[in-house]
């Protein structure tokens, strides 16, 4: 896939606010229609992003309406700038984008990208531990995924999330200009990430991969595969796929505010995603020894959502002189949500200090 030319000046955007500053606000959830309200599981403001919660109620379908409350829980005080829009991916689809910003100096730039039937506002425990260290951090919902247009979790083919993530990145490197960007995937976003850098690592300082969905499990015959192409030709929109919501932390906390978050898809999974993700999964096992560029692997010990063994095999056979794993025993799936999420980051912290002053 060749680089595509964009324009760096914010007009090519449908939509981009002003810079605006986090309030240390928690919020609650009300619904009209029901006539009832509650509160935000405590770990939903670090978990889901909600710089201006009164947004949710002009979001579409959904309901719910948020709306903020100062409370002890919320966003760090921490001195960042949020700023989001929509720009024009594939298939002329409006992608939604937010980024977070320190107010002094940037020293690198940390690439998002997000897991299946997910959003980029999940990761504000990344947010709140980075940026206040100097970096700018972006993110983008996929196509089919949050805030962006599409039919959820539906893609023709899996470029489509590469062709979009280069778009991104040219956005990136508009605003922050020579500035080092690392990428950070999590799950299919670690495939999404590393399916991409088989391409174009040279554009990266280099890469953050956390519980990547690379390894095709054991359990999976050549039968099943070639049912699953069948179909995705056939019946593409087929939901065939559910994900065990309880394997993604063994934080509570974080499992409720996924299950109650309206962005996120809890439907099955549909044929063609899946049978694509397949595809990606044997392109990344066969080609790993092409990437050469630093790369840090986080990988929950207890993780029953993507196969452990999947971030030994790609830190095996990966080409890169300056590679690291760290499996963490016992954690599950998101390892930036779990309860040792400080740990994880600080390791991600040292490895990204390493990077830049090595």
């Amino acid at each position: 896939m060749g680089r595509q030319n964009h324009s760096p000046s914010h007009p090519q955007f449908v939509t981009a606010p002003p810079a605006q500053r986090y309030s240390g606000k928690c919020a609650w959830l009300r619904c009209p229609e029901r006539g009832v309200s509650r509160e935000l599981p405590r770990s939903f403001c670090t978990h889901v992003a909600l710089p201006d919660p009164d947004r949710y109620g002009k979001m579409g379908a959904d309901p719910w309406v948020a709306i903020q409350e100062t409370c002890e829980v919320g966003f760090k005080e921490s001195h960042m700038k949020h700023i989001e829009g929509t720009f024009k991916g594939v298939r002329n689809v409006n992608i939604y984008y937010q980024g977070w910003l320190p107010e002094e100096n940037v020293r690198a730039v940390l690439l998002v990208v997000h897991g299946l039937g997910e959003h980029s506002g999940r990761y504000m425990n990344v947010v709140n531990h980075f940026v206040p260290l100097g970096y700018a951090v972006y993110g983008l919902d996929h196509i089919g995924h949050g805030k962006s247009e599409g039919i959820r979790e539906f893609v023709e083919r899996f470029d489509d999330f590469t062709d979009t993530l280069t778009i991104f990145y040219d956005m990136g490197t508009a605003w922050q200009g020579d500035k080092p960007i690392y990428l950070l995937g999590h799950s299919m976003g670690g495939a999404i990430t590393l399916y991409y850098l088989l391409d174009h690592q040279a554009d990266f300082k280099g890469a953050i991969i956390s519980a990547p969905a690379v390894k095709v499990g054991d359990s999976v015959s050549q039968a099943t595969i070639i049912l699953g192409k069948a179909l995705s030709r056939l019946a593409p929109k087929m939901g065939l796929i559910t994900l065990d919501v309880n394997g993604i932390s063994r934080d509570p906390e974080v499992v409720e505010a996924y299950i109650n978050d309206p962005l996120v898809f809890h439907g099955k999974t549909p044929a063609r995603l899946a049978a694509e993700i397949l595809s990606a999964m044997l392109r990344i096992t066969a080609e790993a020894s092409k990437i050469t560029l630093p790369f840090i692997v986080v990988q929950g010990g207890g993780d029953i959502l993507v196969d452990p063994s999947g971030a030994q095999m790609l830190y095996d056979k990966a080409s890169s002189e300056d590679k690291t794993l760290k499996i963490y025993d016992k954690l599950y799936h998101e390892v930036f949500n779990e309860p040792e999420r400080d740990r994880v980051l600080k390791d991600v912290e040292n490895w990204l200090e390493s990077q830049l002053t090595g």
